[in-house]
């Protein structure tokens, strides 16, 4: 898709935001409220959009490709009309360039350029407990030992999973992948911030997981900063055995080796942040130092 095409999407999905937004300002209803309804309303253009698109016959590139430029544009006006009715200020819009930056990167598997790359579903916890008990259980009647040793070690493995509160230990993280014959359990990240405990402690612990199964997983990390700009909690991910951490370009990389599509190519050619949103919002932008989190 060319410039022009690109500056019509936007077009779009601006006149159309606008218009609520005119709507809204007759209405008594707060500004988070505003916000939301403008969201949805961007949301909904552009899923139709995408079905318009996956309804024509392009080649898998030139489909996954014009995908990435709806959601982008999409993305132009949604953080334009979000700074209309709620101004941005540094922590909130930080974090939204984070949350989109995850939906984006995960469109070349969503609608990937290869044939051997499909979605999957991650293994049930409780699943994963039945065939660790089922082995251990194999492994403790083979043993060469009496009947009532052998009851009594089962007992004592059973005590120690009902000290495992199950339900609060879930294995889904942000996509799942098959490459081949290779599994991949992604989780991408903005950036690891100094609360990040809770977050890190559990990443180690469901990586312990997929790293006991006894298929070719691997879990892998993506970061949208680079490593220098993070802290000492992705150092522990990085250092661990359970995690592959992969930063900003380095991200990009990886992304590009399991779909076959060239992302941070793809990006350099067509988002001009800077270029793209209103004179109006680059100005607020840069009155607070917000500019430089627009970095993909």
């Amino acid at each position: 898709m060319n410039k022009m095409k690109k500056k019509d999407i936007i077009i779009e999905f601006r006149n159309n935001a606008n218009q609520k937004i005119n709507e809204l300002a007759l209405l008594k209803i707060d500004y988070k409220e505003k916000s939301r309804i403008i969201n949805s309303l961007i949301e909904t253009m552009r899923k139709e959009k995408i079905n318009y698109i996956l309804k024509k016959k392009l080649d898998s590139k030139e489909q996954l490709s014009s995908i990435l430029l709806i959601y982008y544009c999409s993305y132009v006006v949604m953080l334009e009309s979000r700074n209309k009715v709620w101004p941005y200020e540094y922590m909130a819009f930080a974090r939204r360039i984070g949350e989109l930056w995850e939906p984006f990167c995960k469109l070349p598997f969503m609608y990937p350029t290869r044939n051997d790359v499909a979605i999957y579903d991650p293994i049930k916890f409780a699943l994963f407990e039945q065939m660790i008990r089922d082995e251990t259980q194999e492994t403790i009647n083979s043993l060469s030992i009496e009947e009532e040793q052998k009851k009594e070690l089962i007992e004592k493995y059973d005590e120690v999973w009902n000290l495992v509160d199950s339900g609060n230990i879930n294995l889904s993280l942000d996509l799942h992948i098959k490459v081949g014959n290779d599994y991949y359990d992604i989780d991408y990240k903005s950036g690891f911030s100094s609360n990040e405990k809770g977050n890190t402690n559990r990443l180690l612990l469901v990586g312990s997981i997929y790293h006991s199964i006894k298929k070719n997983h691997h879990t892998l990390l993506f970061v949208r900063q680079k490593e220098e700009e993070n802290n000492h909690y992705l150092t522990r991910l990085s250092n661990s055995p359970f995690w592959e951490v992969y930063c900003a370009d380095n991200a990009y990389g990886k992304i590009k080796e399991l779909s076959g599509f060239d992302l941070k190519k793809w990006i350099k050619e067509n988002i001009s942040w800077e270029n793209d949103i209103t004179f109006e919002f680059k100005q607020h932008l840069l009155e607070n130092d917000l500019l430089r989190y627009l970095s993909w």
